[in-house]
């Protein structure tokens, strides 16, 4: 396994790629996590605001604040509807730019396994939410083939091109969410394991869309023509069609939740 730094630069990039991805995974994630309307929310590594905008579609939130390092991705979530009323800036998940009890609610959206001490990160979301407020997030099954591109992580694997993780990729197992809540001293900790679905055109946009993910599209291009060819005709087989040409996958999610003691 190879873990060192994804960059998501392109707000554009990521909504094809993760983006559309994460708002699939977010449906099924609130639709267990059921919160009540009217919160205050932080979405720490909001991205391109993906699930921010999940979270005001969805939630009735009274505000949200989306924290991520990349401006490029805070420039795209202000450009979503959900910008007139989610706040987006630019901070870090293991320093939460804000006042202790400042939320009712946290979030990581697909984020825990960035965090270099995720377990610092997990105190942060404590320290801002409020007595009674919950802490939650979802994450790809990254040990387990969860993600959603591992189909073309795997073919370049055994063309010896070693698939990039996150850094802290274990993170994301259940067992390890679970502990991080619990060390936190959150309360009524809860785990959840759910597989979601996306269906592509045909292979040309699967191609397309895998082709241009932050994990892959670097060393995607520096393979040379040849292989990337050997590389395409391997996942055409891998990934078959229905009749009329489109392509069905999958991905795999852990999530949990805990309450802030009072």
């Amino acid at each position: 396994m190879t873990e060192q730094q994804i960059l998501y630069t392109n707000g554009a990039a990521y909504e094809r790629t993760i983006g559309t991805w994460s708002q699939l995974a977010g449906e099924a994630f609130l639709d267990w996590l059921a919160p009540s309307p009217n919160l205050n929310w932080i979405d720490v590594g909001c991205g391109n605001g993906a699930f921010t905008e999940l979270l005001v579609q969805r939630c009735a939130p009274r505000a949200i604040t989306g924290i991520d390092p990349a401006e490029a991705q805070l420039a795209y979530g202000r450009s979503r509807p959900a910008g007139r009323v989610a706040q987006f800036q630019k901070g870090d998940a293991m320093s939460l730019p804000f006042a202790d009890d400042s939320f009712d609610a946290a979030v990581m959206a697909l984020v825990i396994f960035f965090v270099p001490d995720p377990a610092r990160g997990v105190a942060e979301m404590v320290r801002v939410v409020k007595p009674g407020g919950i802490v939650t997030a979802y994450a790809w099954d990254m040990m387990n083939g969860g993600f959603p591109f591992n189909a073309m992580q795997v073919e370049m694997n055994d063309l010896g091109i070693p698939p990039t993780f996150p850094p802290n990729a274990s993170a994301s197992r259940t067992e390890a969410m679970r502990d991080l809540w619990s060390a936190a001293g959150l309360s009524s900790v809860e785990t959840n394991e759910y597989t979601v679905h996306r269906m592509y055109d045909d292979f040309e946009d699967l191609w397309a869309t895998s082709s241009l993910t932050a994990s892959i599209a670097p060393k995607l291009g520096g393979m040379p023509p040849a292989d990337v060819e050997v590389l395409k005709s391997r996942m055409r087989a891998r990934c078959p069609s229905d009749a009329s040409g489109r392509i069905a996958c999958s991905a795999h999610v852990t999530a949990v939740k805990g309450q802030v003691p009072n």
